[in-house]
């Protein structure tokens, strides 16, 4: 992958969303790691609508522990999976409690140990919450639009990060990962692009061939 190519996407979709930012709502580590979890094959502004009461009732790890499975499985039903959901932020609390002094940790071996949490997860929690840029969050929207850009010939999420981190500058590993993501929500579909609209259509290989 020439440097000039990669460099011309970055700064075209940097000029196409200027000022982009994690589009889930939270307030702390905890919160953005709930609604990540939330967020696997669920909307970001679905998970907001949820996350919105959801963040009132439970303010600490203590209340997701005290609260019956199947009460916390009503209160995010919403969102889908809710029960896999459910166990796996009550599985993670007690880790926290135990393990972590009641903290969502700041590393990427850590965070891999709790439960319904994979690197997408964690590197969205590290970047948001702590600043810190360790990967690239590798969602559906991430993964599409690698293959059709030609960034990344693999569909395996982990091996399309490690693509992505040869190419991509360090410092805007997490930007870059909100920006495909952005452009894949708003012009990329994955079933019929918008091309014609596409600020990117003279670089991507794949551009019109989707009529």
């Amino acid at each position: 992958m020439a440097d000039d190519k990669v460099n011309k996407i970055i700064s075209l979709l940097k000029n196409e969303y200027p000022g982009i930012k994690i589009a889930l709502s939270y307030s702390d580590p905890l919160e953005l790691l709930i609604a990540t979890i939330l967020s696997a094959q669920c909307t970001d502004k679905q998970v907001n609508a949820v996350t919105k009461s959801l963040f009132k009732k439970y303010r600490t790890i203590q209340d997701y522990i005290n609260t019956p499975q199947e009460e916390l499985e009503k209160d995010i039903y919403s969102t889908g999976f809710y029960r896999n959901k459910a166990k796996n932020i009550k599985g993670l609390s007690e880790i926290l409690v135990n393990d972590f002094d009641s903290k969502v940790p700041d590393t990427m071996e850590d965070l891999l140990k709790l439960p319904g949490v994979a690197r997408k997860t964690a590197n969205i929690v590290l970047s948001g919450a702590f600043g810190k840029i360790e990967g690239m969050a590798v969602d559906t929207h991430v993964k599409r639009l690698s293959g059709r850009l030609g960034l990344s010939n693999n569909t395996n999420p982990e091996k399309i990060e490690k693509d992505l981190m040869k190419i991509i500058p360090r410092d805007i590993w997490d930007l870059f990962s909100l920006l495909l993501i952005n452009h894949g929500r708003k012009i990329c579909y994955a079933r019929k692009p918008l091309c014609k609209e596409c600020v990117l259509n003279k670089l991507c290989p794949s551009a019109f061939k989707f009529g």
